[in-house]
């Protein structure tokens, strides 16, 4: 079996007294494409900034082991090392262009100092290259749309500039969080193409933080399946989401209005605080099938019919 580009066991991160992630683990192989799935607060967003090294300092610690590619321990790398790293192989497209690209420089500057940061390449070669990646994620008269400021641009064209900014360096592993959450929908579809397509043709590997169970069907090689910071299933997304076995996932599933039906079936209840969190599966004060040892004893991910899954009591 292959050496995972990027192998996460047991991360977890502690703010104050307060655990955020629980014990998270997930392998990401090289050219493989990874969905991070579940309800707001689920800690999808708080895994992919942790495996960027954004996660700030003061009261926050974070435990466990993550390797990716030669570097054995993310975790324990300073920020000169980071500093090798964020922008040439690994990178983050982020959920709202409009607020992550600096309003003060133009989409043009913006592209060319990370190029030239990262890779050394003096203003002219810069530019060059700045305007052959606005063309290659589909920007017209990409010429023009170098000097243009960020607020010059629609929503879409913004996050195109995002692909290409993250993608410029060629980088291994591209986060992309919710990057069609800020659109309307006849442009999230070209997005989420946009970046397979680049991210394909470089042989790098994505991971999607998501809400769209479809849309992870769809774009998404293997899904894992969050709550409140644990690990709920995790597999291939055919196997995971066409016979979930964790009562979460049906749950969850069962919340996406399809043709035909004529309601939805939302979870009862809510995300406990993480002050009043149960000791075992955090999901046991909303689960139907919980018992007393579900709410005590935390279950540990094991395979199960083709997956990874957590619980004592599946379906």
């Amino acid at each position: 079996m292959n050496t995972p580009l990027l192998d996460v066991q047991g991360l977890s991160l502690h703010r104050g007294t307060k655990r955020i992630l629980d014990d998270v683990s997930l392998t990401l192989g090289r050219g493989e494409t990874l969905a991070l799935v579940g309800e707001s607060g689920a800690g999808k967003s708080t895994i992919a900034m942790a495996l960027m090294g954004l996660i700030g300092s003061g009261d926050a610690r974070i435990e466990g082991c993550v390797s990716f590619d030669d570097v054995p321990d993310l975790i324990a790398l300073n920020e000169k090392g980071w500093s090798k790293l964020r922008g040439r192989r690994l990178s983050m497209v982020f959920q709202d262009a409009g607020s992550a690209l600096n309003p003060c420089y133009t989409v043009g500057s913006q592209l060319a100092s990370v190029l030239r940061r990262n890779l050394g390449l003096p203003r002219a070669a810069a530019g060059r290259r700045a305007q052959e990646l606005l063309e290659s994620v589909g920007i017209n008269d990409a010429a023009a749309r170098l000097s243009a400021y960020p607020h010059q641009l629609s929503g879409g064209m913004q996050q195109r500039v995002m692909v290409a900014i993250a993608l410029a360096c060629n980088p291994d592993l591209l986060f992309a969080d919710e990057p069609t959450s800020a659109l309307d929908v006849t442009i999230q579809a070209q997005i989420i193409r946009l970046i397979l397509d680049q991210t394909r043709a470089r042989g790098a590997s994505c991971i999607f933080v998501l809400h769209d169970l479809a849309l992870a069907s769809q774009c998404c090689d293997r899904i894992v399946v969050l709550y409140a910071g644990q690990v709920m299933e995790t597999g291939r997304c055919d196997v995971v989401l066409e016979n979930s076995r964790h009562p979460y996932t049906r749950l969850l599933k069962s919340c996406v209005l399809e043709i035909g039906t004529k309601e939805l079936d939302a979870l009862e209840g809510g995300v406990p605080g993480y002050d009043a969190m149960p000791a075992g599966c955090r999901f046991s004060t909303r689960c139907p099938n919980a018992t007393a040892r579900c709410a005590n004893e935390r279950p540990p991910l094991a395979e199960v019919d083709g997956r990874a899954l957590a619980c004592w009591n599946p379906e």
